[in-house]
């Protein structure tokens, strides 16, 4: 029974590592204080963006970042936590995460991962507000086409330009032929 238990514990560790690697962005939380409908609330906003939202046992989460490499990490892991895996974007997780806790203060934000760097309150709150990485995809396409853009102009107008000079070498070559 106690080598079943064991092994169990093993396994979330695993797991738990395994997403700390796997994701762009972590962000710890303290939840307490939040009601059953404020936390299934928030449940709710992670799944619909992909973020995966657990509440693991402390002693598991430090086992398993020390595993991943985050040690320092552990320092966080007081109290009751939970803690969400943004996969997709590094930003997701903190944006949720800072639009929840504007709006419930008792949704208290501790550290997150980005990058493989461990990030405090103020940094994950800096990332929350960037633009969505669509909106960034498009903001820097539209910067690389306004010149492109502006390029295309300018040669369509020296060859405007070029048609005008000749027309008028034509006009001028008519005149002096009638």
């Amino acid at each position: 029974m106690r080598d079943k238990v064991l092994e169990e514990k093993k396994q979330i560790v695993e797991e738990i590592k395994e997403k700390v690697e796997k994701a762009q962005g972590v962000v710890l939380v303290d939840y307490r204080g939040l009601n059953v409908e404020e936390l299934t609330q928030l449940r709710r906003n992670y799944k619909e963006a992909g973020v995966d939202y657990k509440v693991y046992k402390n002693t598991m989460m430090r086992f398993a970042f020390k595993d991943a490499g985050f040690e320092e990490f552990n320092q966080y892991l007081i109290g009751p936590n939970a803690i969400a895996f943004g996969f997709d974007d590094p930003v997701q997780a903190a944006k949720i995460t800072e639009e929840f806790a504007k709006k419930h203060d008792k949704l208290e934000i501790k550290a997150g991962i980005v990058d493989g760097k461990i990030i405090g309150i103020d940094e994950i709150k800096s990332l929350a507000n960037l633009p969505s990485k669509e909106v960034l995809i498009a903001q820097t396409l539209a910067g690389l086409n306004g010149p492109i853009a502006g390029f295309a102009n300018v040669l369509q107008g020296t060859i405007r330009n070029l048609v005008y000079g000749l027309n008028a070498v034509r006009e001028k070559q008519e005149g002096v032929e009638a």
